[in-house]
């Protein structure tokens, strides 16, 4: 697992660009006293380590005494975050309307009421231009405020316009907070769960989503209230495994970047987002033609130099670069030529590891450790599967459940008997537990029981028989977890006949583009 150090300031030390340290030096020798020469010290140590180790730290620090380290720690901290601050943002619409706020603050402190009024009314423009709402919230609020303590006689019917103009805002913004609360829980949801497993689950949902989705939200035109109107849409039906509507639902969470372009670069993580979610989507339903192009127009837009400047953007994009290229190769059915990624996969996850969310890494471990299975390599399936089993928590547990399962398919291709009968009833018990078992599972479980008593002739026969009896469920929208997951049809094919199981889905691929 990534390193994941809970030292604050060691992540923003290590975080830093090199122009961003130069900065925060050149900032902290501003006045040259002894206290900010010890700052300089201690970040000097911070940046030299890979691993946070307090008493190293204090060996290297030595003008710093065990006693002092904490003060000086938040000293610091609050000094990189100011120079940081320093460092002026022109595309950052945030950094750029507080810097305004500040601005017309100052202005009303001096007693200069109209100018800081007329400050206001740029900042207010500038936020309605790029939709910020919380900003032009607090700007009217900033106004009325001016407009009750001193008669400035700035406008005509004032306080009507502003009145108007604040409940449009507050109106607004309730839809936005509604919108984007619903979007979180069902995310939440997921993360926790993952993909809905019996009827119990879709009945709970859909009577969570109809309650909670406010009425008004369809007839919506700004751009958040869409946005998250649609990214709720997009966990409703992706949970249900409704992949033609996870895919409708998708590409109107990029779309809607089309229609207000000025917004990309404020959000470019939810875009990035939602072009995950549309590659995704084309994966869950086997569209490899338009999978591929939307790689290439990603790839294209992630070198644009407004995302490879904000280190959050550039990690996020090549999490979903990789996770897109690994499905593509799975649905051509090329695992061998997909596991040239891992060794820039393992990179990634050892630089980044301190950014990367624990779900991230686990999908990605699953990931590999399919590429693994799929080209054969069972063993280092089983290294990879283990990381996600060893992995404490209750993160993704349709992800723990398939983990085991495909763990102790490997090690029935590797003929591990010995292990077999006790892995049988561990997983068998976990994934009940779990309420995770379905009829596709509870054919293969009974089937990997009976295997034990078959000769190895007998084998072939129980594998079709197997087979005819998965096939009835490959529609059943509540029986396709095991299909997503872990392509159990393509496996038993090739048992049948007798090859790898890339070497089956690849022909598949060949049969579906022919």
């Amino acid at each position: 697992m990534a390193n994941r150090s809970t030292d604050v300031l060691f992540q923003l030390v290590k975080s830093l660009e090199k122009s961003e340290k130069r900065n925060f030096k050149l900032y902290a020798r501003r006045n040259s006293t002894s206290g900010d020469l010890k700052v300089i010290q201690l970040f000097d140590a911070l940046d030299k380590m890979t691993e946070y180790d307090e008493k190293d730290l204090l060996k290297k620090a030595k003008g710093i005494t065990k006693q002092q380290l904490s003060n000086s720690k938040a000293n610091l901290y609050k000094q990189i975050l100011a120079s940081l601050r320093l460092i002026r943002d022109e595309g950052n619409i945030d950094i750029n309307l507080h810097e305004q706020f500040d601005h017309a603050r100052i202005l009303y402190n001096k007693g200069l009421y109209l100018q800081s009024l007329k400050m206001l009314e740029r900042l207010k423009e500038n936020a309605k231009a790029y939709q910020q709402l919380t900003f032009l919230q607090q700007a009217i609020y900033f106004e009325k405020k001016i407009e009750t303590l001193y008669i400035t006689r700035s406008i005509q019917n004032k306080a009507d316009l502003l009145t108007a103009e604040s409940e449009e805002v507050n109106s607004q913004l309730t839809l936005v907070n509604q919108l984007s609360n619903l979007a979180l829980q069902l995310y939440s949801w997921y993360i926790k769960n993952g993909h809905a497993r019996n009827e119990k689950d879709i009945k709970e949902l859909r009577s969570f989503f109809e309650k909670n989705l406010p009425p008004a939200a369809l007839q919506s035109k700004g751009f958040y209230e869409r946005l998250y109107l649609y990214q709720s849409y997009v966990w409703y039906a992706f949970i249900r495994q409704d992949f033609l509507q996870y895919y409708r639902y998708s590409q109107k969470w990029v779309d809607v970047f089309s229609e207000f372009p000025e917004l990309i670069k404020v959000e470019t993580a939810n875009y990035i987002k939602g072009v995950h979610n549309l590659m995704n989507a084309h994966f869950s339903l086997l569209n490899t033609e338009k999978l591929s192009a939307t790689i290439k127009n990603f790839e294209e837009f992630t070198n644009k130099k407004f995302l490879q400047d904000n280190e959050n953007n550039r990690i996020l994009a090549y999490q979903y670069i990789y996770t897109a290229r690994i499905n593509l190769y799975f649905l051509q059915g090329k695992f061998t030529k997909g596991l040239r990624l891992v060794p820039f996969l393992e990179d990634m996850l050892k630089e980044y590891g301190l950014y990367l969310d624990t779900h991230r890494v686990l999908v990605f471990y699953y990931k590999i450790a399919c590429l693994y299975f799929g080209s054969g390599d069972n063993e280092k399936a089983i290294d990879y599967l283990n990381r996600i089993i060893n992995q404490k928590g209750d993160l993704r547990t349709d992800l723990q459940c398939y983990s085991r399962l495909l763990h102790l398919i490997a090690h029935y291709e590797l003929g591990n008997f010995d292990l077999l009968e006790y892995l049988i009833k561990s997983v068998y018990r976990y994934m009940a537990k779990m309420e995770n078992l379905s009829k596709v599972e509870e054919e293969m479980f009974t089937f990997l029981r009976r295997s034990f008593r078959v000769g190895a002739k007998a084998l072939k026969p129980e594998f079709e028989k197997l087979l005819v009896k998965l096939k009835k469920y490959e529609g059943n929208p509540l029986e396709s977890r095991a299909f997503v997951y872990l392509d159990v049809i393509s496996w038993l094919e090739s048992k049948i006949s007798g090859v790898n199981v890339q070497d089956v889905i690849r022909e598949k691929f060949k049969i579906a583009k022919s």
